[in-house]
């Protein structure tokens, strides 16, 4: 009888054993999934292993000191919403990859925001000219109803995403820069990103460009407190408070060059976004305050509270000043390149602006005249 009895009592230990087993691992597994963010997170990109030696007098290094293999690109056409290309991914992915393997190449992803055509294309085209494609990926966001037909050997064929109209002043501007990077963040090897428009230029060769932003500890979004009744404070709401205040409101340019990170956490930001929708109308002009703002009060450690795209606001008014083809002389990009003193990763260099605008399309042949030998393109 007692062994009867002894028997049975193991039984159920030994039962309720494997049922707390299973009920563990069951929690372990949902609490991994609980925690499995909407975006794959990652940590900023390590420095390249190009050496910016001296920042004063930064080396304009040749396209080809820089090796990585080729990446293949997800198709432009699965880029239309980015949670349901993501939900497919499962929690569990069994490989035998390291993680530098599993991040894959760590490319620059050059978004453009356009009205239409991109009259200097032809210049960016030479930028590009014997360039790994595993180093760089390209995104353009023009007017849905623009269908103008892109050359097969241009290096902007396929690259537009699907868009939605967009007007000067309005909070769409923001959503249509949102889309850019909701696009580009498909493709996990982008590490950097780049806001543009077809009044840009590039200042430095790609090598140069890209060693910068790589090796960069910051962001690169600018943000000033600016008083003025019409430009600044005067285009705060009451309304936004309390998550926005008076006084944490921001100014600064659109153009901006952020990492990853950041990336995620714009497009994901669900609680200050929605306010600016609401409530920054009309002549508010969103995409002037909404990053400069929101990345001032969450991440401001991180940030260089300057963009990396140089503009003349001399002339005063609502608009900067444009540059026809006399503007354009060696001495001209000359001070554009080098004419300016900053920080960069704790040090001064008179390597403050990667880009410019704004360039009017007659510009463009004096500029493919100086490009090659001035930004020393291929």
């Amino acid at each position: 009888m007692k062994q009867s009895l002894l028997h049975c009592f193991s039984v159920f230990l030994l039962s309720g054993s494997v049922f707390l087993i299973a009920i563990f691992l069951y929690a372990d597994d949902f609490s991994h999934y609980l925690h499995v963010r909407q975006f794959p997170s990652f940590t900023p990109p390590p420095p390249s292993t190009t050496n910016v030696s001296s920042l004063n007098q930064i080396t304009e290094t040749k396209p080809s000191s820089i090796s990585i293999q080729n990446q293949t690109e997800p198709t432009l056409t699965q880029h239309g919403v980015l949670n349901d290309s993501l939900s497919s991914i499962p929690l569990k992915l069994p490989h035998h990859m390291s993680d530098q393997e599993v991040q894959g190449n760590q490319k620059v992803a050059f978004m453009f925001l356009t009205r239409g055509p991109l009259p200097l294309a032809p210049l960016w085209q030479r930028f590009f000219e014997g360039i790994d494609q595993g180093l760089y990926s390209i995104y353009v966001h023009s007017h849905p109803s623009f269908n103008q037909t892109v050359p097969r050997e241009s290096v902007f064929y396929g690259r537009s995403v699907p868009s939605k109209a967009v007007r000067w002043g309005n909070v769409d501007m923001t959503e249509a820069e949102i889309r850019l990077l909701k696009n580009a963040l498909l493709d996990f090897s982008n590490q950097r990103f780049v806001l543009l428009s077809e009044s840009c230029i590039p200042l430095f060769n790609f090598s140069t460009i890209y060693t910068y932003l790589m090796n960069s500890t910051q962001n690169y979004v600018e943000a000033y407190d600016f008083p003025g009744a019409k430009g600044g404070r005067g285009r705060y709401s009451p309304k936004m408070k309390p998550l926005i205040t008076l006084n944490q409101w921001r100014k600064g340019s659109q153009w901006f060059q952020i990492d990853r990170d950041l990336a995620i956490d714009v497009v994901s930001d669900n609680q200050y976004f929605p306010v600016f929708k609401r409530y920054c109308k009309a002549f508010c002009c969103a995409d002037e305050h909404y990053l400069p703002t929101f990345v001032s009060i969450k991440f401001w450690k991180t940030n260089s509270n300057r963009t990396l795209t140089w503009v003349d606001w001399s002339k005063g008014g609502i608009h900067p000043k444009r540059f026809l083809r006399m503007h354009i002389t060696n001495d001209f990009l000359e001070e554009l390149r080098h004419g300016s003193t900053c920080e960069y990763n704790g040090k001064t260099t008179n390597v403050c602006h990667l880009f410019a605008r704004k360039f009017m399309p007659d510009a463009l042949n004096r500029l493919l005249r100086f490009a090659p030998k001035k930004m020393q393109f291929n």
